[in-house]
């Protein structure tokens, strides 16, 4: 199968890329290095030493394995560049990462929420009509997150829930409470690809996933050239693995507020699956499926007394000090939703256990002399009023 994968140097999308190669795919990947500008302008960086660039990193995978893939660095908000890239590739499945991908850095400011619906709602528009003009039958697969549902006060659904309303009944999409500028953009992608596969009958499967903890894969293992970024700051850096960090530095975890907040987590590895899994079942002409892809809850206290418990069967005295919560956001809430659609195509969960965390503290402890320790507490706020306007 021909899959292109938009992001194909983040976090995720360069395993996708390796796992898809690996097993005999003819994989092309685009990226214009996003992250890794936004990280230059914060003085941050992967804490995991990551090659220069796609070039690199694709020649790498080839002297490893022998198998190839193609890339090209471009912004998918240029039309030119997606006109190009799907009339030459003609890809039967589009795997799309290519988005900023931090709530933190699009509630900086003006300009950085400007740039984070403008960045990302475009391109994935550029996507859509790119790909009804060139490849009509390739599957989107697209990148959501369960962050468009926010916490409401009732069970969340995958994507849909019937309403009945003064006697009358309907299947509507799930309403949306999103929490940042960046989980915004994130819904209005998932109103036009929907808008597209009614309409123009596109075919879809938006994969509303949670939090992604993990450095490892199959294919990052394989070579130190493989790896995966993996970052641990308050902007890109995602819960689990930023308190794994902080534990081998000896930082108190920082829970912001109560730590009630609950949410989906998945390792990298099921991610890989869930996005493997969808490729190979599509989705009907015109239809629109919503998959919600994690496979435990956690508070995030939860989460950091499971990093503390496992601290200590290791011999680290890890302290959870939680901090003003810098964020708008529920700090206690109802939380339960559905995930059982990956389930039934065949999903196999790793669950998070205390060997998981100790094989991160290992991973993290080889690089702790990249750990920047000035970017370990959040330094951006969320309420209104606090700082000055972006000009």
């Amino acid at each position: 199968m021909r899959i292109l994968i938009l992001g194909g140097d983040g976090y995720l999308g360069w395993p996708t890329a390796m796992r898809f190669s690996n097993r005999g795919h003819e994989v092309h990947v685009v990226d214009d290095y996003l992250r890794r500008r936004a990280h230059v302008e914060a003085g941050t960086d992967s804490l995991t030493p990551i090659l220069p660039g796609l070039p690199e990193r694709v020649e790498a995978w080839t002297d490893v394995t022998g198998n190839e893939i193609g890339f090209t660095e471009g912004d998918l908000c240029d039309w030119t560049v997606a006109e190009r890239v799907f009339r030459e590739f003609q890809p039967e499945a589009v795997v799309h990462y290519g988005e900023m991908p931090s709530a933190p850095y699009s509630m900086k400011d003006r300009e950085h929420a400007v740039f984070t619906q403008t960045n990302n709602v475009v391109n994935t528009l550029n996507v859509l009509f790119a790909i009804e003009a060139f490849a009509p039958d390739a599957h989107l697969v697209k990148l959501g997150t369960m962050g468009e549902y926010g916490t409401p006060n009732i069970d969340i659904e995958e994507g849909f829930i019937e309403i009945n309303h003064n006697g009358r009944s309907d299947y509507l999409p799930f309403p949306k409470l999103p929490g940042s500028f960046y989980h915004l953009s994130k819904v209005h992608d998932s109103h036009n690809i929907h808008f597209a596969c009614r309409v123009r009958g596109l075919r879809a499967t938006d994969l509303n996933q949670g939090v992604v903890y993990g450095i490892e894969t199959e294919e990052t293992a394989l070579d130190d050239r493989l790896v995966t970024r993996f970052d641990y700051d308050d902007v890109f850096g995602t819960a689990l693995n930023r308190f794994c960090v902080q534990a081998v530095i000896g930082h108190p975890l920082t829970v912001y507020g109560k730590g009630g907040q609950t949410r989906g987590y998945l390792n990298i590895v099921d991610t890989l699956q869930c996005v493997e899994l969808a490729v190979l079942h599509p989705a009907e002409p015109g239809e629109f499926r919503v998959f919600n892809q994690f496979t435990e809850q956690f508070s995030v206290m939860e989460l950091a007394e499971h990093v503390q418990k496992a601290g200590a069967e290791v011999g680290l005295d890890v302290v959870v000090h939680p901090i003003d919560n810098p964020r708008v956001e529920l700090e206690e809430h109802y939380y339960h939703a559905t995930h059982t659609k990956l389930l039934d195509l065949g999903l196999r969960p790793h669950l998070l256990s205390d060997a998981l965390v100790e094989s991160m503290f290992a991973a993290i402890e080889r690089h702790r002399g990249r750990i920047n320790l000035e970017h370990i507490l959040p330094r951006d706020r969320w309420r209104p009023g606090v700082g000055a306007p972006s000009a």
